[in-house]
């Protein structure tokens, strides 16, 4: 089964466990080391390749571009972050990080969607870069015929997808659908608009998606903590908008 992409969290929180490293092999006599485990010649390779290309990003100064010191330091930043709120959840309990078997039981009951009555799809999907009421009634054609008349952007894709790999606001609607018929869903970036061609029963019992389930519920808490630390830490700092943005 793929990964429950509707599932999945909006970003990663990376682990910062202190790890041993050895030294795995020198390129142009710098060092490259890595973790106590077992590494395939690959993997090796490519981190050697990588290896060759910064030392020539760093001979060709590269790193003091004003654009790429930028990236390089939010990219620092954006780990920080994410290191400090990992060290917030280390600090929780673990059954307060867990999710217990009645939490995963609601999930599977709240979700029929997800498990129960889980289908695969088969979709025309168009992804608009407008809003719903952009969108003409009509059939599929219809719909790309006005879009093309106006000059909006768009793209049409036909695809076959379980219920965890779409979106999860999209389902409780798609699931009712029958053949032939057209949804509209907004998006943070416009409107998609489903055609379902085809849907096909495919069930998960409880006890095979029970693990997926926990991983998820898991995941949501440690955002729930990333949210209560960011909104203590605004309420105790001193935030002065010095420039004019727009909200």
């Amino acid at each position: 089964m793929k990964t429950m992409v509707a599932l999945c969290l909006p970003f990663m929180l990376i682990a910062c466990e202190p790890v041993n490293t050895q030294a795995l092999a020198r390129v142009n006599g710098v060092e490259i080391s890595g973790r106590h485990s077992p590494m395939t010649a690959q993997a090796l390779e490519k981190i050697i390749d990588r290896e060759l290309l910064v030392q020539k990003a760093l001979e060709a100064g590269l790193d003091k571009d004003p654009a790429v010191a930028e990236t390089i330091d939010n990219a620092r930043r954006q780990l920080l972050a994410q290191a400090y709120v990992e060290r917030v959840i280390t600090k929780m309990s673990a059954p307060a990080a867990k999710a217990t078997p009645d939490e995963v039981r609601a999930f599977y009951n709240d979700n029929p969607a997800l498990f129960a009555e889980r289908r695969i799809y088969r979709v025309h999907e168009l992804v608009v870069s407008a809003p719903p009421g952009a969108i003409a009634a009509g059939d599929m054609d219809q719909i790309v015929a006005a879009l093309k008349a106006r000059g909006t952007r768009y793209t049409l894709t036909t695809q076959t997808q379980p219920a965890e790999e779409l979106p999860l606001a999209f389902l409780p609607k798609l699931s009712r659908m029958k053949a032939g018929e057209i949804a509209v869903f907004p998006t943070p970036l416009g409107t998609t608009v489903m055609q379902l061609i085809h849907a096909e029963d495919a069930p998960l019992a409880a006890e095979q998606a029970n693990a997926l389930i926990e991983q998820f519920l898991a995941g949501r808490k440690r955002l729930e903590v990333a949210a209560a630390e960011v909104k203590k830490l605004r309420e105790g700092a001193r935030i002065e908008y010095v420039a004019q943005v727009k909200r």
